[in-house]
């Protein structure tokens, strides 16, 4: 019998994943969480495993010379050496898309937290303020409307795509950088640009790219410097993409004017020290954007579908040439 592990089976919570598909594939061992230090000796000598954070590398693979498949829930792959995966022909499936409608309504709640406030206003509110003394008092930030400003979406992808029709919904002219532009694209009404001009002209940048070590801290300092004053930045991506001390350096010279973020550099935060916890018109979100019930149907049932296909000799979502 397929011997099955699963080293985070659930996301925010126990039994919010489905795995019940599982149970026709194989015998299914579970752990809610996996600490680092116990993968090896939990996936033991089983050649398929799920996994969300573990981290797969040289090391782990080496002490689990049975692992054949990985099915990793998520579309990112940041914590797989797919090369190392690739060389000792471990194949790595990914679940692409599972989040796209999530995360750009998370990207745009954001971007409306940070225009309106009304998570600030209610607390406020509820505090005793209306409209008396100076909103910033109460934590409160400068009203702002989207229609006829400028997005910019950096990365364009099935999140970025969306994000950007969002964007045009609400009557803002949008620009995207990416590395390809694609023929199938010259309908979306959007303009693809440089980098360094999206930068530029944009009232509003969100951020959709892998981290890579191209993207790495590529909201830099210098990058910063570029933008507007007063600029808007949100990101449901990746927390590496953002240096976060220039970035709290720029929410406090006001040259940024808000920053709201589903992810961090670190996950989770080493307590509330980080360069982000005390700056000015910032908004923290646990990465949580992918955790609607809608999405979380989607990711565990595409994943127990990776499986069966895998062992069925089909490649389905393979990362790595499998």
């Amino acid at each position: 019998m397929n011997e099955i592990v699963i080293l985070e089976d659930y996301a925010i919570e126990p039994g919010d994943l489905d795995w019940s598909a599982l149970d026709a594939l194989g015998r299914v061992t579970r752990y809610g969480r996996t600490p680092q230090a116990q993968a090896a000796g939990r996936i033991g000598g089983a050649p398929y495993v799920i996994l969300n954070k573990v981290v797969v590398d040289e090391a782990l693979l080496a002490s689990c010379p049975n692992l054949r498949w990985i099915g990793l829930t998520a579309t990112g792959t940041d914590n797989i050496d797919l090369a190392a995966c690739t060389a000792r022909g471990v194949a790595v499936a990914n679940v692409p898309g599972y989040s796209t409608a999530s995360v750009a309504q998370m990207a745009f709640a954001l971007l409306l937290e940070l225009c309106q406030c009304p998570g600030r206003c209610d607390a406020a509110v509820r505090r005793g303020y209306w409209k008396q003394g100076r909103p910033a008092d109460w934590g409160v930030m400068p009203q702002r409307e989207l229609e006829g400003k400028v997005l910019g979406v950096v990365g364009y992808g099935d999140i970025g795509r969306r994000v950007a029709a969002i964007g045009r919904a609400f009557g803002m002219t949008v620009l995207v950088h990416t590395r390809t532009v694609r023929p199938q694209w010259a309908g979306d009404g959007v303009a693809f640009v440089s980098l360094e001009e999206l930068l530029c002209r944009a009232d509003a940048v969100s951020l959709h790219v892998p981290a890579t070590a191209q993207t790495v801290k590529m909201i830099d300092a210098a990058a910063l410097a570029r933008c507007k004053r007063g600029v808007l930045f949100v990101n449901t991506a990746r927390g590496a993409l953002v240096d976060e001390t220039a970035m709290a350096g720029a929410l406090e010279s006001g040259q940024v004017g808000g920053f709201g973020t589903d992810v961090q550099a670190v996950e989770p935060p080493r307590g509330t020290d980080g360069p982000l916890f005390h700056t000015p018109n910032t908004v923290l979100t646990p990465h949580s954007a992918w955790t609607t019930p809608e999405a979380l149907a989607r990711l565990a049932g595409e994943t127990c579908r990776n499986l069966a296909a895998f062992l069925a000799g089909q490649a389905r979502h393979v990362v790595n040439g499998h």
